[in-house]
């Protein structure tokens, strides 16, 4: 019931460091940006939440925007960064409302319909998690527990010279440069598969993209790396 109850009342949003890695901006630019256009009330307020603790222990803010206005207003923020980046929020949304909860069946048939489709889901899932059982293991041999590990460290598990690993995260679209740093697309980021420490070094802001243990697994099964037995 609960995995219901989220399907239908749980609103689509969207972040502004989603929408920082989907016009390839500074995340404290898109912030800037979204406050300037509510203290112009062009927009609404958005949501404040939490962010990643960056490495001087300082809590980054999101502004999450949710439902109709939320999505309005986004589309208002990417027109005043980078109009020509319009076209990826607008396909953004479309994946997020591909997600979104299903019409409240009305009659009992409906309803069954809706039962058999999400007992479906779950074999999906379940069977998911047994095609990544050895993956997680062998990550295992590797990684702690909720630990990290730099681009350069994974490139070393996976026995992979780290240039090349890095460029084939470029071409397939799982990472882009961004004022010197190399940043998670949005969806990867979202998935769990990456985290982004950023914090200050001699007077300079930065960011460092890390490989959580899902992570490390996700890309080891990805680029056919998984090994069926471990020692």
């Amino acid at each position: 019931m609960t995995d219901i109850a989220q399907q239908f009342n749980n609103p689509l949003t969207m972040s502004s460091y989603e929408i920082a890695s989907l016009v390839e901006k500074r995340h404290d630019n898109v912030k800037r940006t979204i406050e300037n256009l509510v203290k112009q009330g062009v927009i609404a307020q958005p949501q404040i939440e939490d962010g990643e603790k960056a490495a001087n222990h300082v809590v980054t803010k999101n502004y999450v925007f949710a439902g109709e206005q939320g999505k309005r207003d986004s589309y208002v923020v990417v027109a005043q960064l980078s109009p020509e980046f319009t076209a990826r929020l607008v396909d953004r949304w479309q994946e997020l409302e591909e997600y979104a909860a299903p019409v409240i069946p009305q009659t009992l048939p409906e309803a069954l319909r809706l039962a058999a489709d999400l007992a479906d889901k779950v074999q999906e899932k379940e069977k998911l998690i047994q095609e990544q059982r050895p993956a997680v293991e062998f990550v295992e041999r590797y990684v702690e527990t909720r630990s990290t590990k730099s681009l350069r460290e994974v490139a070393k598990v996976l026995g992979l010279k780290e240039r090349e690993f890095i460029n084939q995260l470029l071409s397939e679209k799982i990472l882009f440069r961004q004022s010197g740093s190399l940043l998670p697309f949005a969806g990867f980021h979202h998935k769990g598969y990456f985290t982004v420490k950023t914090g200050e070094s001699n007077g300079y802001a930065f960011q460092q993209t890390r490989f959580t243990p899902e992570g490390i697994a996700w890309i080891s099964k990805r680029l056919g790396l998984i090994k069926k037995e471990v020692a």
